[in-house]
């Protein structure tokens, strides 16, 4: 058995395409365009390409794109100061502080200055805590793109097991709760769990999150379980001193014995941006009282 791949890059751009067209339609009744600032501190590689990335998409959406780019010596209270103007912008419907963010910065205080109502990135806790109890909020945007994959390729989730590696606020708990909430039976395993492949052996879906090049091994899974892998490691490749991006699960063995599995690259990272600006049209949507067709 070969597993189906999961093309996510196909999946994010169907659904970027119906975010611009529900973006064009909400630009003609409001006059206006929905607005997402970045706000990027210091010179970190990867962020900085997080950032180009997300500010493409933004702009190829039609919608308004507002980076701030501050040095990284940049004091917690200057960063407070910039999330309460962007709260009180009238052009600003969504709000996302790139992280890492340097030492000096608490970026749990960060998270928390943002209006929960601009959250798109659903971090605050005021919207983890509207996810677990099943109140309209911001999701993660990667485990919310992970679902959508899910359901694309199993249509309903109800009934199925399971397990999702990792329990992160930003990954691995919000997953299990999606998960839960589409009446899937919902394991979460983490470093402490006792026979991990045994626990993953029983799922009809496996979501990797766990941070670790290639831990999920082909004879972990049950056969023709959908597996998501959320992972991004950096390993060196076959040419001395050039590295590969891998994921959690080693891709080779675990795709003779899925269903379907998605790629690194292009399985959820593709997902995880086009969610984000999915989140900030849903965001002006709501703050201007326009109901929307799709991409909902």
């Amino acid at each position: 058995m070969t597993a189906t791949i999961i093309d996510g890059k196909a999946a994010a751009a169907t659904l970027r395409a119906d975010i611009a067209v529900e973006v064009a339609r909400f630009a003609a009744a409001t006059g206006r365009s929905p607005g997402l600032a970045v706000v990027l501190v210091g010179e970190d590689p990867a962020s900085a390409v997080y950032v180009r990335s997300k500010g493409k998409a933004t702009v190829e959406a039609g919608m308004e794109s507002f980076e701030h780019r501050l040095p990284a010596d940049t004091s917690e209270a200057e960063l407070l100061a910039l999330v309460d103007t962007l709260n009180g912008d009238p052009a600003v419907d969504g709000i996302l502080v790139q992280l890492p963010l340097p030492p000096q910065i608490d970026a749990d205080k960060v998270i928390t200055r943002i209006d929960p109502d601009k959250d798109v990135d659903g971090f605050h806790p005021v919207n983890a805590g509207r996810l677990a109890t099943g109140l309209p909020g911001f999701v993660p945007c990667t485990p919310y793109g992970c679902l959508m994959l899910l359901r694309s390729q199993l249509g309903s989730l109800s009934g199925k097991s399971a397990v999702v590696i990792g329990r992160s606020n930003i990954v691995g708990k919000p997953m299990a709760l999606l998960l839960l909430g589409d009446s899937c039976t919902v394991t979460i395993a983490h470093s402490r769990t006792v026979d991990l492949p045994a626990i993953v052996r029983q799922a009809d879906i496996v979501v990797a999150a766990v941070g670790r090049a290639e831990m999920v091994k082909g004879d972990w899974l049950k056969p023709g379980a959908c597996v998501i892998d959320v992972g991004i490691n950096r390993v060196e490749g076959s040419e001395r001193g050039k590295t590969k991006l891998v994921g959690d699960v080693d891709f080779a063995s675990a795709s003779g014995v899925a269903g379907a599995i998605t790629p690194v690259p292009g399985g959820v990272g593709p997902m995880t941006i086009a969610c984000l600006i999915r989140n900030t049209l849903v965001s002006a949507a709501r703050r201007d009282g326009f109901t929307l067709e799709s991409a909902s």
